[in-house]
């Protein structure tokens, strides 16, 4: 019997940092009333997070990417405007640039504390923000099936999201230090392969039975079944601080999922690859961005990152028009053509410091830069 065609309704996780507008500096111990008037306006669609100066934002379900930009536009602004009555502003940046993880407080809430008690530095350390994908697909046993597809892109999307170059100060080398960081709790990284969703809950219910999760939401792969929404959702990509590139990602992830779709119901599938050879193009966007390309693992061989998204763009040119996101994919170029945020981040540093700025002046110059293109060019 052939599946009815999903939803594929959209609903978009960005996590942001509050920055004290005068030193640039996260904001350690923000005002309750911060948080309380954010609410006050957006009710269930902001949340605080693990650390305090973490703010997350989640849209409700979308029916496009049109509607997805309309929703994020209304987030940011609304926690930018409200943040500047507070001497704050949010950054959309996966680490702040010299902030240290030694110096925050973190929230009050049971769950957070029940998980810094049992992972302990690993979770204290978790100063990093990011940006989820859902996308509606409600036949649990289509979700598995894609779920083992779609990890193949999972680092072409981490590569065009990197927004984490540094940590605590320093230039990592890597475009996306976040996964290094997010990767010492258990349960991270690329989603296990499972034949079907008989198969994969009772692997869930394992631990779960064991008491060692409460549930499937403590699984934290860069792409699970959301344990709460009949979704996919897609969690390697870096939190996206230009808005535009942010939305051209969303549209490639519901696009290469309906590609997908589209391939299954003519009896077809993206082929599945061993996990160690995903982890290498995961490991090599993490490094580079799109700088050095990825494997093509069809060819075996290193590929310019370009040409692999003329192809994929050509994958989905069908899906791109069907879901009313042609002009999204197409924009996908316009983030190698402008630079990644980790891109710019690294060029605005490099620039102050040839200009004769000190070290924490040039990272200063940075956080300016994050603060402008999140709050001001919504």
């Amino acid at each position: 019997m052939q599946l009815l065609e999903p939803a594929f309704t959209l609903g978009v996780e960005e996590e942001y940092l509050l920055v004290d507008r005068e030193t640039r500096d996260l904001v350690i111990d923000p005002p309750a009333a911060l948080m309380e008037e954010c609410v006050k306006q957006l009710r269930e669609h902001v949340s605080p997070e693990l650390m305090r100066a973490q703010i997350e934002v989640g849209t409700p379900v979308c029916r496009s990417v049109s509607q997805v930009r309309d929703e994020l536009r209304r987030l940011r602004h609304t926690i930018a405007e409200v943040s500047h009555r507070f001497g704050c502003a949010p950054v959309a940046v996966s680490t702040h640039p010299f902030a240290r993880w030694l110096e925050q407080k973190q929230t009050e809430k049971e769950r957070y504390s029940a998980l810094t008690a049992e992972m302990q530095a690993t979770a204290r350390r978790l100063l990093i923000c990011g940006m989820h994908v859902h996308v509606g697909i409600e036949d649990p046993e289509l979700r598995i099936d894609l779920m083992s597809q779609l990890s193949y892109f999972l680092p072409h999307q981490l590569a065009l999201s990197c927004s984490s170059p540094f940590w605590e100060g320093e230039d990592t080398g890597l475009k996306s230090y976040r996964l290094t960081v997010f990767d010492a709790l258990p349960r991270t990284g690329l989603p296990e392969q499972f034949d079907s969703f008989a198969e994969y809950e009772p692997h869930v219910g394992v631990l779960v039975n064991a008491g060692l999760i409460q549930d499937a939401s403590m699984v934290w792969w860069d792409l699970r079944p959301s344990a709460r929404f009949p979704t996919l959702e897609t969690r390697v990509m870096d939190v996206v601080t230009n808005i535009e590139h942010a939305l051209s990602l969303v549209a490639l992830n519901v696009c290469l999922l309906r590609m997908l779709y589209r391939a299954r119901i003519k009896n077809q599938r993206w082929r599945v690859y061993a996990k160690m050879l995903i982890n290498e193009n995961r490991w090599r966007a993490m490094r580079y961005s799109y700088d050095e390309g990825l494997i093509d693992l069809a060819r075996g061989e290193v590929v310019d990152y370009a040409e692999l998204l003329q192809e994929i763009m050509e994958y989905v040119e069908e899906d791109a028009v069907a879901l009313g996101c042609a002009q999204e994919i197409d924009s996908l170029r316009n983030i190698l053509h402008d630079g990644t945020s980790a891109h710019n981040q690294l060029k605005v540093h490099r620039k102050a410091l040839e200009d004769g700025a000190s070290e924490h002046q040039a990272l200063t110059q940075v956080v300016d830069w994050l603060i402008d293109e999140t709050v001001n060019n919504i």
